[in-house]
């Protein structure tokens, strides 16, 4: 380890089990030194083990729904206090889309359960950084990152409205971004993941053949929950304090294939 964060002080959203990118990212900033509070929402907590990931990592867990504004003043006020000073990274790991856990096609969706969807998932990262800038509570040359997914540029059908979510969890980045670099000397980015099995993501339909397909398109294979996590490190570093507004592909070169062999040989056997 490298001790890239020592001193650093943050929020990890989003942790549920050991399957999740955000527990990966928890142990790995604990490993290299940081410090945080870890939070999600009070029935995402009944569901997962995150009080496991605060006993090894040495942390405080602050229960939030982070599309209340008022839970998320509580709970950056608490992580301030709790760690000594202003925040030097958040971790936005969060998604949601009611359509999808209820078998709604995309061209079927109950408009509840979008609005739902579209605030849990992309709303609250607005709200989230509205909070920190307001409060000031973020350090300079902190960094902020939000995870998402390629279907937000390009269309993959069972993804269904969480598409549209991801599409504008990058666009808030980039606007908001702007503001948070100019204000504050704050950096807002996007990591742009290869599927993973998490528990959310196994909840889409086919998400198995996502996997497989990526895996054989991609040069160097699907990045994994841990990859991802190390990533997410190097941006909560200084080693990349020059880089905002930055929808980063971490997908193994997924994202700038056309075709690959690998995927031309499994058609030419049919």
């Amino acid at each position: 380890m490298y001790n890239l964060l020592k001193g650093k002080r943050g929020i990890i959203f989003g942790a549920l089990d050991e399957n999740s990118i955000a527990w990966k990212t928890a142990e790995r900033v604990h490993e290299e030194g940081g410090t945080f509070v870890l939070t999600n929402a009070p029935i995402a907590m009944r569901m997962g083990t995150i009080k496991d990931l605060a006993e090894k990592t040495g942390s405080q867990i602050i229960p939030a729904d982070a599309t209340s504004v008022e839970d998320i003043e509580n709970l950056v006020d608490k992580a301030v206090e709790i760690l000594g000073g202003k925040i030097d990274f958040v971790l936005h790991s969060i998604g949601m889309s009611v359509n999808v856990r209820k078998g709604n096609h995309y061209t079927n969706q109950n408009y509840d359960y979008t609005q739902k969807g579209w605030d849990v998932s992309a709303v609250s990262f607005h709200k989230v950084m509205q909070v920190l800038h307001k409060k000031e509570a973020m350090a300079e040359w902190g960094s902020i990152v939000a995870l998402t997914y390629m279907a937000a540029q390009r269309v993959f059908p069972d993804y269904n409205d969480m598409a549209d979510n991801k599409a504008y969890l990058e666009s808030i980045a980039r606007s908001f971004g702007y503001f948070f670099g100019r204000d504050k000397k704050v950096r807002v980015n996007t990591i742009s993941q290869s599927p993973t099995p998490t528990t959310a993501g196994q909840g889409v339909k086919g998400f198995d053949g996502f996997i497989a397909y990526a895996d054989k398109m991609s040069p160097l294979g699907n990045a994994t929950a841990l990859d991802c996590a190390n990533y997410t490190v190097s941006m909560f570093s200084d080693l990349t304090r020059m880089v905002t507004l930055q929808n980063l592909f971490h997908d193994g070169g997924f994202s700038n294939m056309g075709v690959s062999q690998a995927v031309i040989d499994y058609f030419d056997k049919e």
